[in-house]
């Protein structure tokens, strides 16, 4: 039985807020990488809108989900699959929040590591438009954000690598730490695009 059975017209609004959350969170990573490219209040501001109205929709979603008897796939994998994208856009908003305060110049590293998130959320956004119609391209899509996180890994390994090469000041110690923060906020966006992504492969599995 393939997905597209198991979602009646009052059910795919479940599946519409995975793909609007999608959606939100993809803008919000345009917005980051723009962000990142040159600094800006304007880019600034749409990740922070990003980030806003992504929990605007999740809360809907659990709202959805808490009077809902009947899902068209199981509660936990709608409930873990919002919040692993949510996290996404959460973690660039917190990216970004952090390299306001600390005042850090987007270097190569991170706009390489930006790029490759966007790219990622293009693929998870794509895997939720082919969820119900078209499964086994939504697992592809999803298999392509999973090696796209491995991408943003290694770049961040030569990150670090590059990092910690020698400081020879206190003012080159100051900013090491403050860039190392920014990676590691990038570093856990990776890991949650690449949940969403096993969440996918999971529902596909279940329900073809």
């Amino acid at each position: 039985m393939g997905l597209k059975a198991f979602f009646s017209p009052r059910q795919d609004r479940f599946l519409q807020s995975l793909v609007t959350q999608s959606e939100i969170t993809l803008a919000g990573m345009v917005a980051l990488e723009s962000y990142v490219r040159k600094r800006s209040d304007k880019h600034a501001a749409a990740v922070m809108k990003a980030e806003k109205d992504a929990d605007e929709v999740r809360r809907i979603l659990i709202d959805d989900l808490n009077r809902t008897f009947v899902t068209p796939i199981d509660r936990e994998d709608i409930y873990a699959l919002s919040r692993a994208i949510d996290d996404v856009v959460d973690y660039a908003y917190s990216t970004l929040e952090e390299m306001q305060l600390f005042d850090v110049e987007p270097n190569e590293f991170i706009q390489r590591i930006v790029s490759l998130l966007h790219e990622a959320a293009g693929e998870i956004h794509l895997a939720m438009l082919r969820l119900k119609d078209n499964p086994k391209v939504a697992s592809e899509h999803a298999s392509q954000a999973k090696a796209l996180e491995n991408r943003v890994e290694r770049v961040y390994r030569e990150a670090i690598a590059d990092l910690f090469s020698g400081p020879e000041s206190i003012q080159q110690v100051m900013e090491m730490l403050k860039l190392r923060e920014i990676y590691r906020h990038l570093s856990n966006c990776a890991d949650r695009g690449d949940a969403a992504a096993n969440i996918v492969h999971d529902i596909v599995v279940k329900m073809t």
